[in-house]
């Protein structure tokens, strides 16, 4: 008789991965323990071992939900209207915001640190976070310049520029010093500041 596959929706499986991740972001992969994990999510080692398996399978859980909910998270983003000014600011600052996040941060380091042992999970988180944040960029810069709104010749490299002028403070900064440095603008005036050179460029 096969065993009866895991509920996805069973709450304690969401509670598993939610004190999963709070390890593997404190204690790396390697220092990260079953036994705790199962103790603090209020379930028996048994239990967490008939959700996940083995470790290797729980990072992977904890990973695609972090990155699921990054989704969800800019979801909203993508329905922007208004001058191109207003939609690149909207978007932006969205994304300063997100990028901001110390714990979006935790999860890039994790997924950096653990990318040896783990490739093909980090690349699919890498390629989505492409797909969620800069092809939808890509998109619009596309439509505004068809529109006659904007003049972007190539937008896959235009996007790249404005998403980088936001990464830099508030990502990549704080990514190398540990969030010790934390930027003297907000993101939104970050964002307000990075789309005003971006349009000095790129206005029609």
């Amino acid at each position: 008789m096969t065993a009866q596959a895991p509920d996805l929706d069973d709450p304690r499986r969401a509670a598993i991965v939610r004190q999963a991740r709070l390890h593997f972001i404190a204690e790396g992969y390697a220092g990260t323990r079953m036994e705790p994990i199962a103790r603090e999510a209020g379930v028996s080692t048994a239990t967490l071992y008939a959700f996940f398996e083995s470790k290797a399978v729980l990072f992977e859980a904890v990973i695609n939900d972090a990155s699921e909910d990054f989704s969800q998270r800019m979801a909203a983003v993508h329905a922007c209207t208004g001058s191109p000014r207003e939609r690149l600011v909207g978007f932006i600052t969205a994304y300063a915001e997100f990028m901001s996040d110390s714990f979006v941060r935790s999860i890039f380091r994790l997924v950096l640190a653990e990318r040896p042992r783990f490739e093909a999970i980090a690349m699919r988180f890498f390629e989505r976070g492409k797909r969620d944040f800069g092809a939808v960029l890509m998109a619009a810069l596309a439509e505004m310049t068809k529109a006659g709104q904007l003049n972007v010749p190539k937008p896959s490299w235009a996007a790249g520029q404005l998403m980088g002028m936001i990464e830099h403070p508030v990502f990549f900064v704080p990514l190398v010093t540990g969030d010790e440095v934390i930027a003297g603008r907000a993101p939104r005036q970050i964002a307000e500041d990075a789309v005003e050179t971006f349009l000095a460029r790129y206005g029609a």
